[in-house]
Order: structure tokens, then C-alpha cells, then sequence
């Protein structure tokens, strides 16, 4: 009998390395260091050599993170922060929390990432920063990017929280990890990431001292000595029993992200050539991780769809139905309906398939056969 479908297996992947995961909890329980303890240590210097970068501040969450390192990089109310509206709320939640004003730009059809073209006629003399998303395990274009950004003298910080993992290659071949390509890289841990906690965690990326220093200091209070509050900070740690955690699903990380690659290229074999079809978009400058298998779906009706899949047993979900720039709350920022015509046209198409990495070829056949059963009979 088939095994239900899930969007997220946890259950299953937790299964397959439950002694070491037990084994670490275990550890820190009887440690008692719960906060700041050796396992946080352990996993900041682990993750810093798997990236090959100098830093990994680590946080509570990715929000955290995001807002962490806007922080950090001195940006001050009214300062403009150009990002994507074609993203979770987070990426624009904390520059409209810091009082700065988000600049919002569109994507590219193909790979749902930041329109470098577009951000280059976004500047003005009051841009600040740019956010660049690395949407649903695929690093955006940041050669170009990283141009743009150093001949304005603007700060790059990379939302990496889909991505971690993925590889950006360079014109000269040179390979970096998504999330420290630009001055400050931010990642969520959040249970259903690539790389997932049992709780909320995050972190962040540099190659930069000075701002490696200050982002240690904001995220206990902007304090290094024990009260004596050297920055206005928060109150952002990641707790010992998760840093333990990750630590050990670090370990196979690469592994998750072949498992994850091997289900999208059935899928793609299962549902290249529909016309109604368009599969994932793979570019050639970076490698894909899939936080999500995302289709898009033209020529047919997306929801109902998605509908059809629901009483089927196969769990698919719409990222994101509503751009954030039509969102209730961020009307302020002066993006009417048709400014950004591809991220509102992609809200309109895009279906996420279950992807994890305990899919099995018996699911994704029955996911691949419904899909064309609706589709050849609607």
C-alpha cells in the first residue's frame, strides 16, 4: 500500500537518523546547557566550514536574521531597500518594522528570482541596500547583481532562507554558497527548510569582522560584557537543543539536497510536454536545491487543480497567492496593481508538488497520473 503523501516528511527523514538526533537532545538535556551551550559552538563552526565563510552568527529564526542584519549594516529610517514582492512576508515584514522604505522590483518569468535589469532602474539617490530572495532553492543572478551594488556603494543582504546549500557559479568558475556572495547572508531553520530545526532557528552570513562583531552584539542585547550594552540589540539565540539538531542533519545536507534533485528530475520526465506544464526552470549559473517543486500552470484552471489534487490525497500549495505589494498591510508602499505585471501573472499560475526527501516513485507516479487526469479531462 502506498504511503500517504505529505507536502513535508519530517516524520520519515527523523526516522532514518533517530539515534544521533536522540542522542544529541539527550546530551544537552543532561549538559543543561540550554542556552549558548557547546552544541551552538559545535554547529557555528561546522556550518562556517561547510559555506566557507568566515562568520555564522547564529539567531532564533529567519525574521530574526533579516532584521538582524539590517540592523547591523546602519540602515536608518527613510532609507530605501530595494527587494521582491514575489516572496514570504518576512523579506519586506522587517524593512517596513525598521521604519525604511521597501522598493519593490519584479522577477524574472523563468526562475521567480529577482529581475537584476529591474533593480538597476529602481536606484535612486536615497537606496540603501538591496535584498536579493533566493527563491524556492535557486540561487538569483548576483554577478550582475554585486556590479550594480558596488558601483552605487549599496549593502547586499541575501535571503537565503530556501537556499541554503545551493551553489551560484561565477563567469571565472569560481563557486560560492548562496548566502556569502553579498555583505551579509540570512537563513531561516524553520522544521520544513532544507536544513530544518525542530523549532524555529536561523542564522547569518559574513565574511566581514566588523560586521560579524556587530550582529554577535545585537542578538543578545548589543551586549558583550555582561550588562554593558555596547548596541541596541534583541533578543534573538539559537537555543542548544536545536543547534544540536542541525548539527547533525548539517552532516547530510548535501546528501537531502541530491534526494530532492533525484524527485524533481521524475517529476520533470513525468510532466515535460504538457503544454499546460511548465516545469522548474533550472539556471545554468546555479544549482537547485528545491525547498519547493514549482510549476507553472497555464492554460488551465491552477485552483481547481490544486482542488482536484486535495481530494485525491495530494497535498499542493499556492507560494504565494497574493503579491505582497496587493497585501492589506503594505499598500503603503506605493506599488499599484500592475507595476510588477510577472510576479502578479506568477501568483496567478505557480503550484508547489510535494518535495521532500522521503518521496518514493510509487507517490510521484500517482501525483504525475493525477495531474494528467485532470488536465485531460478539463
Amino acid at each position: 500500500m502506498m504511503k500517504p503523501i505529505k507536502m513535508v516528511d519530517l516524520k520519515g527523514q527523523y526516522d532514518r537518523i533517530k539515534d544521533e538526533i536522540d542522542g544529541v537532545i539527550r546530551e544537552v538535556v543532561e549538559s543543561t546547557a540550554f542556552i549558548n551551550g557547546p552544541a551552538v559552538g559545535r554547529f557555528q563552526k561546522n556550518l562556517e566550514a561547510y559555506l566557507g565563510v568566515k562568520h555564522v552568527i547564529p539567531c532564533a529564526n529567519g525574521t530574526d536574521a533579516l532584521q538582524i542584519a539590517m540592523m547591523a549594516a546602519g540602515l536608518k529610517p527613510g532609507d530605501e531597500v530595494i527587494t521582491v514582492s514575489f516572496t514570504f512576508v518576512s523579506t519586506v515584514e522587517v524593512i517596513a518594522l525598521l521604519g525604511l522604505k521597501p522598493v519593490l522590483v519584479d522577477v524574472m518569468p523563468d526562475t521567480f528570482n529577482m529581475d537584476t535589469g529591474a533593480v538597476k532602474k529602481a536606484i535612486t539617490p536615497h537606496t540603501r541596500a538591496i535584498v536579493p530572495v533566493h527563491l524556492f532553492g535557486q540561487c538569483v543572478d548576483m554577478e550582475p547583481l554585486m556590479q550594480i551594488a558596488r558601483e552605487h556603494d549599496l549593502i547586499v543582504i541575501e535571503d537565503a532562507c530556501q537556499a541554503i546549500g545551493a551553489d551560484y557559479r561565477f563567469s571565472d568558475q569560481t563557486v560560492r554558497k548562496a548566502g556569502t556572495i553579498g555583505d551579509i547572508g540570512a537563513v531561516s531553520f524553520f522544521p520544513s527548510k532544507n536544513l530544518g530545526a525542530y523549532g524555529d532557528g536561523g542564522a547569518l552570513f559574513t565574511n566581514s569582522d566588523e560586521l560579524a562583531h556587530q550582529m554577535r552584539g545585537i542578538v543578545n542585547h548589543g551586549m558583550f560584557t555582561r550588562y554593558y550594552y555596547d548596541y541596541i540589540g534583541v533578543n534573538s539565540r539559537l537555543d542548544s537543543i536545536q543547534a544540536g539538531i542541525l548539527d547533525v542533519k548539517l552532516r547530510y545536507l548535501d546528501g537531502y539536497a541530491r534526494s530532492r534533485q533525484q524527485a524533481a528530475d521524475y517529476y520533470d520526465r513525468g510532466l515535460r510536454g504538457d503544454p499546460t506544464i511548465k516545469i522548474p526552470y533550472r539556471a545554468p549559473y546555479s544549482s537547485h536545491v528545491f525547498h519547493q517543486y514549482t510549476l507553472q500552470i497555464e492554460g488551465a484552471d491552477r485552483n481547481a487543480l490544486q482542488q482536484f489534487l486535495k481530494q485525491k490525497g495530494i497535498p499542493a500549495m499556492i507560494y504565494y497567492p497574493v503579491p505582497l505589494h496587493l497585501q492589506k498591510a503594505y499598500v503603503e508602499t506605493g506599488c499599484r496593481e500592475g507595476v510588477l505585471p510577472v510576479t502578479e501573472a506568477l501568483c496567478h499560475k505557480v503550484l508547489s508538488l510535494p518535495m521532500h526527501t522521503e518521496l518514493d516513485h510509487e507517490q510521484q507516479d500517482y501525483i504525475i497520473a493525477s495531474i494528467h487526469e485532470y488536465l485531460n479531462t478539463n
